[in-house]
């Protein structure tokens, strides 16, 4: 099992910026996660973390132990219209995997950069399309009791970026999806769609963590700031994007706080403009500076 003291967590997120770890655990089997859990358990605070593409260390760092499932659990394998993707698996790659198969059902998702756990954590969506719609089990740890068990979708309490997991604090070990037939060329063109709709509204040759903000009930997020005026606002390094307004980037020099203190600036003057607090999509951890 791989393992770094005092580790630079914007090495392992999209972001690039924020605080250190006092340690990071990479567990490649159900073994050594045990024993990721039971070496957290002894050194206080702990946090699971995924590809790292929705999260934000603070600029104090996280006092306590990240794990982060490391490849051992990033087998992806079909059978039948069935595909089961183990935990660091990255969506993208599941998605590949089921156009190879000739099997759809998983195009809209499959820009998302990440993992199969996080997407599951937080029901993860895009255009239209979220887990749940795919989702059939997930196999998960019991963080409390160490028991392995296989958990239907329909028990998972998915909502918008919202699962038991968010909840429970169990961990995904591997997820399956139960998908239909379909034509690879199709499913191919349909994803190479959903890429360059992607590419063309979105800021992703900077760091960030996709959408900052859910979407509000009746709203979207990115008109609320367009509208209010702040499509280009900056706070040190961060920016709102000129983009796309929903998208908080790190212009390359920006600190957790700097990000931070932008989202406070943005959801102060949204909600005084038009009376909708903006709620962060986006996982912020750890301690201030």
């Amino acid at each position: 099992m791989k393992r770094t003291e005092n580790a630079d967590m914007r090495e392992y997120t999209s972001f690039r910026a924020g605080g250190r770890a006092d340690l990071l655990l990479v567990p490649d089997t159900e073994e050594e996660l045990r024993e990721a859990l039971a070496e957290a358990e002894k050194r206080g605070d702990m946090l699971i973390l995924g590809n790292g593409s929705d999260t934000l260390f603070r600029d104090g760092g996280f006092r306590g132990t990240v794990i982060m499932p490391g490849e051992g659990f990033s087998r992806i394998s079909v059978n039948g219209c069935r595909i089961e993707a183990g935990a660091s698996a990255l969506l993208s790659q599941t998605a590949k995997t089921a156009q190879e198969a000739s099997l759809t059902g998983l195009e809209p998702l499959s820009g998302i950069p990440g993992s199969i756990g996080g997407a599951v954590f937080m029901n993860a969506g895009a255009y239209g399309g979220e887990m749940k719609d795919v989702l059939e089990s997930v196999t998960a740890l019991s963080k409390e009791t160490g028991e392995i068990r296989v958990i239907p979708a329909e028990s998972l309490d998915m909502s918008y970026r919202h699962s038991v997991f968010t909840d429970t604090g169990d961990i995904v070990l591997s997820a399956v999806f139960r998908l239909e037939p379909g034509d690879s060329e199709e499913i191919s063109e349909k994803m190479r769609d959903f890429t360059e709709r992607r590419n063309s509204r979105q800021p992703l040759q900077y760091p960030s963590a996709g959408s900052f903000f859910k979407r509000p009930e009746g709203y979207f997020a990115g008109k609320l700031i367009q509208d209010a005026g702040l499509k280009g606002l900056t706070v040190g390094g961060a920016q709102v994007s000129e983009k796309h307004s929903g998208f908080i980037i790190n212009t390359g020099d920006a600190n957790a706080s700097d990000i931070i203190s932008l989202m406070h600036l943005v959801q102060n003057t949204v909600y005084d403009r038009s009376g909708v607090m903006l709620e962060p999509e986006v996982r912020i951890v750890g301690e201030e500076q």
